[in-house]
């Protein structure tokens, strides 16, 4: 109980702080809603990359960042309308408590997947309440997500209606499948197509990591990761030699890749 009344303590102080930046600092009191989402997005971002590198510290640096960038836009918000910051915590609150039945309410959900069927039959249901879109339409998916968080989110969305691939052999075969047909395209000096195809081919591939367990996100991040430990040892190989990479083809590149490559594995960094 004394880390729930702690924790509410700091919420209202930091509340408060915002809330005098935002009177009384130049710079706060010019940001418009609209300001707001790059900051949120960047600060976002952040976080993931902290808890993708176990930096807990660095996480609840960020979080708190998160938290602050959210609570700026509240009051925001709340100068421009009828909601304000208590109305959005509620709201949140009550939407957790409704979309968690098997918690508050009768229902009986004892896995993950049984956990998140429910879960979409309700947003389905709260968005027929609403007269949004279709229930059975995807169109409301992640929209405000970068694409390929999108495409995998579309996939496992998909997936709850039957829609869905058997395995990652069949995902690595839709994707051969649209590589060939940029490759055609491609021959047709059709670039349009191409992109098109590529566009396909990168949707397909973005949903191959939930089948083996893995988040496509953070599966990229990754290959990033690697990609820049990589360039940079390249760099540090040409540079003991006195080479310059802009000076050398793309075969002697990747005699130093390569070697790059051989001596990650070497370190067990593969």
């Amino acid at each position: 109980m004394s880390n729930d009344l702690n924790a509410a303590q700091a919420f209202v102080k930091l509340l408060a702080v915002v809330t005098e930046l935002r009177a009384r600092c130049p710079w706060d009191r010019e940001q418009k809603l609209a300001d707001t989402p790059p900051h949120l997005i960047e600060e976002v971002y952040e976080v993931a990359d902290a808890i993708a590198h176990g930096n807990l510290p660095h996480a609840a640096e960020e979080l708190g960042d998160v938290i602050a960038q959210c609570v700026f836009a509240g009051v925001i918000l709340a100068e421009n309308s009828e909601f304000d910051i208590a109305t959005v915590v509620r709201n949140a609150t009550e939407k957790l408590i409704r979309r968690h039945p098997h918690i508050y309410g009768d229902t009986h959900a004892d896995t993950v997947e049984r956990v998140l069927e429910n879960w979409e039959k309700i947003k389905q249901q709260e968005r027929e309440s609403k007269n949004a879109e279709s229930a059975t339409s995807l169109a409301h998916v992640g929209r405000g997500l970068p694409a390929m968080m999108r495409a995998e989110k579309l996939g496992e969305n998909a997936r709850r209606t039957g829609m869905d691939w058997a395995n990652i052999r069949e995902v690595l075969a839709k994707a051969r499948e649209e590589l060939d047909e940029v490759e055609q395209a491609l021959d047709r000096n059709d670039t349009a197509h191409a992109a098109e195809e590529l566009g396909d081919l990168m949707l397909a591939i973005a949903n191959a990591p939930r089948f083996i367990g893995k988040d496509a996100e953070q599966t990229l991040r990754a290959a990033c990761d690697k990609f820049v430990a990589r360039f940079d040892e390249v760099a540090r190989i040409a540079a003991s030699r006195g080479l310059d990479l802009k000076a050398m083809t793309p075969s002697e590149i990747d005699g130093l890749w390569n070697e790059a490559k051989a001596a990650a594995r070497a370190a067990g960094r593969q």
